[in-house]
């Protein structure tokens, strides 16, 4: 795979601490250096640029040198006539002729193009797709940020999945003793430890699925750094989101149709299509071409005549001859059978496909960036409700095992809280991260999408996001 040489020295210098990527900065450069969509990206468009290199390469002269040796064999029936010296008349004579001829040339041919429209056109299509691959590639990069960070926030909210359900199910393991050792004192019924030994061997079943999921979202985040990434950091608890500017959505909606990547690729494609359009017209035009060469031919054989008056006569062959030669082809199209007209409305069709496309898209970005910023508003409310419903959450599985200890709030009671606990942590988890996210895709639908914003966001993680959970 082809990258830059930045992206190489980057893999060479984070290679030797594989297992201490810890940040999300740290795991952008990994993935930069190892993910096979971006490298293909990169190759993608150093293949797309050659296309103007070879477009231009057809405009300038074309120049081949040539060295041919052929031998060839003739023979058939002739006439001759020949000289009668002692009467002085002609006489014709029928008989058969056979020639051995080798023929020896080399030589130099230049073609220079003086005018071809379709060779202009052509260029200029070759050059706007060279621009679209560039950004195309821009494109690519801001996928490979918000790509790279969903995985590793997919870890951390699994992370925190996992934790949440280690410690329900350990305060089940509790309630289920507890409920256990009543019922041996007579002080709770049978149903009580059937309720509380399934919620039990139920929070067991959550806490092995969240450890299984945690371990498929280390290898999505493994599959585009390409090795194995280890002690994330993760957000603090006292987190508290805001927007990152005061910018309106109308504002974010008009930067992303002027500085979306893909978007603007998508308009020098057309640029493209309709430089295509004027190549399939080019196919009505006349060209001139200026022709030269320089030959050195030789030939050399002998030419037989065999007849029953004359015998044979030998007459051998040897001649030289070498000079240049300079000429002007102009081509005038006449008639194609309709090829040429078929192929200018086949290049409109195409052409019409990439304008609708560009317009398809255009309507959805406004859509995704206006979108994305109403997710980002709602996501920080979002969070301050899920913080509020996980204090109360908290507050009522406390109150209940106070109840429980009292006799007011059974063992079901504490269960059930806890169950709601459970769902509050996994569902601030998901809010806290989903808001960075949210930031990130924002950017990336503006088209103003940097590293610079990775940092950013990197230095709002400041936790070991697995100090309290057992991964073994």
């Amino acid at each position: 795979m082809i990258r830059r040489p930045l992206v190489l020295a980057l893999a060479f210098v984070l290679a030797p601490s594989l297992a201490s990527a810890e940040d999300l900065m740290q795991t952008y450069e990994l993935a930069r250096a190892g993910d096979p969509q971006f490298s293909a990206a990169e190759s993608n468009r150093l293949a797309t640029r050659e296309g103007a290199v070879q477009a231009r390469a057809a405009m300038l002269p074309q120049l081949d040198g040539t060295a041919t040796l052929s031998r060839s064999k003739t023979e058939g029936p002739s006439t001759q006539t020949q000289l009668d010296p002692s009467t002085g008349d002609f006489i014709e004579y029928s008989g058969d002729i056979e020639t051995e001829v080798t023929t020896r040339r080399y030589g130099v041919d230049l073609s220079q193009m003086i005018y071809d429209r379709s060779r202009f056109t052509t260029l200029s299509s070759q050059k706007a797709l060279s621009m679209a691959s560039d950004f195309q590639l821009q494109s690519a990069g801001d996928n490979l940020i918000t790509r790279t960070s969903a995985a590793y926030f997919t870890v951390l909210v699994q992370l925190e999945t996992l934790a949440a359900a280690q410690a329900a199910e350990d305060a089940a393991k509790k309630q289920f003793d507890y409920a256990d050792k009543r019922l041996e004192v007579g002080l709770a019924p049978i149903t009580d430890v059937y309720e509380a030994r399934a919620q039990y061997e139920s929070a067991r079943a959550i806490t092995i699925l969240s450890r299984n999921t945690l371990e498929d979202a280390y290898q999505a985040l493994a599959e585009i750094t390409g090795q194995p990434v280890r002690d994330l950091k993760g957000l603090p608890k006292d987190f508290q989101p805001a927007l990152p500017n005061a910018l309106s959505a109308d504002d974010w909606v008009q930067t992303a149709l002027e500085n979306n990547p893909a978007l603007q690729a998508k308009e020098y494609q057309l640029e493209s299509a309709e430089a295509d359009v004027g190549t399939a017209r080019a196919g009505h035009w006349p060209s001139l071409y200026l022709n030269g060469s320089y030959g050195d031919d030789s030939q050399w054989g002998d030419r037989t005549f065999s007849s029953d008056g004359l015998g044979s006569v030998n007459n051998p062959i040897d001649s030289e001859s070498r000079g240049p030669q300079v000429g002007i082809t102009l081509r005038v199209p006449i008639y194609a059978g309709g090829g040429i007209q078929s192929g200018v409305r086949q290049a409109l069709a195409r052409r019409d496909v990439v304008q609708d496309e560009l317009v398809q898209q255009r309507r959805a970005l406004e859509r995704n960036a206006r979108n994305a910023y109403q997710t980002l508003v709602a996501g920080i409310s979002e969070v301050e409700a899920r913080r509020l419903a996980l204090v109360s959450a908290q507050s009522a599985y406390d109150a209940s095992n106070v109840g429980l200890e009292v006799g007011t709030r059974t063992v079901l009671d504490v269960l059930q809280n806890q169950r709601t606990l459970f769902e509050a942590q996994r569902a601030y988890a998901e809010a806290r991260y989903n808001y960075l996210q949210s930031r990130l895709l924002l950017e990336q639908a503006a088209g103003t999408l940097e590293a610079e914003d990775v940092m950013d966001v990197n230095r709002l993680l400041t936790v070991d996001a697995e100090a309290e959970v057992r991964l073994d």
